[in-house]
């Protein structure tokens, strides 16, 4: 979303999102690097409210020399698809905003509005003809911001899962094709297809982690048929939607039975499908337990908001 004006001093992006019993910390650094190094990532028991737990770790990690971020939760904002205003490329954003007044539920006038065109057939936004406008209540991000203000942690940016997720894809994605990433944590599943770089669709999906735990074969299969069935509709979107792009693979998360996911996937699918495996993109010599299929799924997000280039330093 918007920035709060702080310049770090340490290099990199350090991601921090409170859950309800604890704190995720994440630090990615990208300048200089062959590939981008994850140098933390880690989780801490809140202790006290949020704040104090917050300006612990302040003390601890040194939390307000880093660029910071965080990612609002799934029910604290709307994604919204628009035509593309017809006003010069520079104002469209500010335009997106009156766009969107019967969209949303609550007065445009108290929501917090920023927004992305989706390239047209070109790759530019001149041929643009559809804006992602994402709004959120001015009083859900004053609630995200306030244990942060409190704990004395200046936030440069408020971002998204779904754009976090895209910052992950691009580094996955094979030159000029498109990428289709299916990501499972405890709060659910996120479905996005980005090509070049950029978000172009997503879906959220009613299952978490805990979904793939202790189920029996059938239940199993109705999860994946299910997932086939998600996928298959959004892949048609995009054919339909998009002609000029051309989907690569399909890439999951680890879950609990991946390769028996991956496997029924692939058979029902046209496109391949593999897991994710963050090695194959990333370093993260110091922190072993990433290669732990479910820390590195309960992570992923969190390791995508960190993931901005130095110069990030306008709003997504």
């Amino acid at each position: 979303m918007r920035l709060f004006g702080f310049k770090g001093r340490k290099p990199g992006w350090m991601c921090i999102n409170l859950m309800p019993d604890r704190v995720d910390v994440s630090h990615v650094l990208v300048a200089g690097k062959a590939r981008p190094e994850i140098a933390l990532c880690d989780s801490y028991r809140k202790e006290g409210d949020a704040a104090a737990t917050l300006g612990r770790l302040r003390r601890e990690l040194q939390l307000d020399r880093y660029r910071c971020t965080t990612l609002l939760k799934t029910g604290d904002y709307q994604i919204v698809p628009v035509e593309t205003p017809s006003v010069p490329a520079a104002e469209a954003k500010s335009a997106v905003r009156w766009r969107i007044k019967d969209m949303i539920d609550y007065p445009v006038e108290t929501a917090a509005v920023d927004a992305l065109f989706i390239p047209g057939a070109d790759g530019t936004i001149r041929q643009s003809a559809q804006m992602l406008a994402i709004a959120a209540r001015n009083e859900a991000i004053a609630a995200t911001v306030k244990p942060f203000n409190d704990a004395d942690i200046p936030l440069e940016v408020i971002d998204i899962p779904e754009l976090a997720q895209r910052n992950l894809a691009q580094r996955l994605e094979p030159e000029g094709r498109g990428l289709a990433l299916l990501a499972f944590d405890e709060r659910g599943g996120l479905l996005t297809f980005t090509f070049e770089g950029e978000l172009y669709l997503h879906r959220r999906i009613d299952l978490s982690l805990k979904s793939f735990e202790a189920i029996d074969p059938d239940q199993r299969k109705e999860i994946y048929d299910r997932l086939v069935l998600e996928l298959q509709r959004s892949l048609d979107h995009i054919y339909r939607q998009f002609r000029h792009i051309t989907m690569a693979k399909i890439m999951v998360t680890p879950v609990p039975g991946a390769e028996d996911m991956r496997e029924h996937l692939a058979a029902n699918l046209d496109v391949p499908v593999a897991l994710i495996h963050l090695s194959e993109i990333m370093d993260f010599p110091h922190i072993p337990e990433l290669h732990e299929d479910a820390r590195q799924a309960q992570c992923l997000q969190m390791i995508g908001a960190a993931l901005r280039e130095e110069s990030a330093a306008a709003p997504v």
